[in-house]
């Protein structure tokens, strides 16, 4: 087998199981399956929003799961293990199978549109666009897009970020379609640019800076002096003597 029929073997593979689960496991809020293959063999997540649905008691339903994917779909040894959906706004399954259960119940396609949308939108996503087909109000089928925020179309962003499902539904005038495209808050888009202001003249902090550091410096020991220092000159003390004091003379009178 070349290497282009073996990925497209696994592609049909995978689109299989995904819709024999999402049939199975309609009422836990399937949410979509991730294989991957291991040297123990292949490990399956399956994302739900009811996990103890998916699991079943004492675990009877994850083992019929099992046994149904070793044997319809040739699975080795799949390990199945399952993961609930933390926001279930983001994930493109749930959202179109709500959708779906909405206009099997009757609501109209416009309501049930914009009230997916709506919920979408206000969980926090970039963008959203729902698609609803089919024989919509005649026998000539159309279709009905409902679109609110930014995404990317094309490109690697619209390729690695964008959440996409389909759902279908069986109604009186023939089968309707669901399409769902989600870009969640989390995307990088790499042409992205954030402007930074600058900060005022109050909101500037002074960062002390480290002082430079200082080299060594090497000093030379200094010599000793080995002259003797030579003895202070010796004070004579001289005897101070009182010397008389002139005798003072008395005015003279004058008659």
């Amino acid at each position: 087998m070349s290497i282009v029929k073996r990925f497209i073997t696994e592609s049909i593979k995978r689109t299989e199981i995904d819709e024999f689960l999402q049939k199975k496991l309609e009422r836990a809020g399937y949410g979509g399956v991730n294989l991957s293959k291991t040297p123990l063999g292949t490990h399956v997540v399956i994302y739900a929003m009811r996990p103890g649905l998916v699991i079943g008691r004492g675990g009877e339903t994850i083992k019929e799961l099992a046994s149904a994917l070793e044997q319809n779909f040739k699975v080795g040894n799949p390990q199945i293990s399952v993961s609930e959906i933390e926001v279930p706004e983001f994930n493109a399954h749930v959202v179109a199978n709500r959708v779906a259960s909405a206009l099997e119940r009757g609501v109209h396609f416009r309501r049930a549109g914009f009230w997916a949308l709506n919920q979408v939108m206000e969980a926090g996503a970039l963008g959203a666009e729902i698609v609803i087909s089919g024989k919509l109000t005649t026998e000539r089928a159309r279709f009905e897009k409902f679109k609110a925020g930014h995404f990317p179309i094309v490109g690697e962003p619209a390729l690695r970020a964008m959440k996409t499902a389909e759902a279908h539904v069986q109604l009186k005038p023939g089968i309707i379609g669901v399409r769902v495209k989600i870009m969640p808050p989390d995307a990088y888009f790499p042409d992205k640019v954030t402007i930074v202001e600058p900060a005022s003249e109050e909101e500037k902090v002074v960062v002390p800076q480290a002082p430079a550091p200082v080299a060594p410096v090497k000093t030379e020991p200094v010599e000793e002096e080995t002259a003797e220092a030579e003895p202070e000159p010796e004070v004579q003390a001289k005897e101070v003597v009182d010397e008389p004091k002139p005798e003072s003379k008395p005015e003279e009178t004058k008659e």
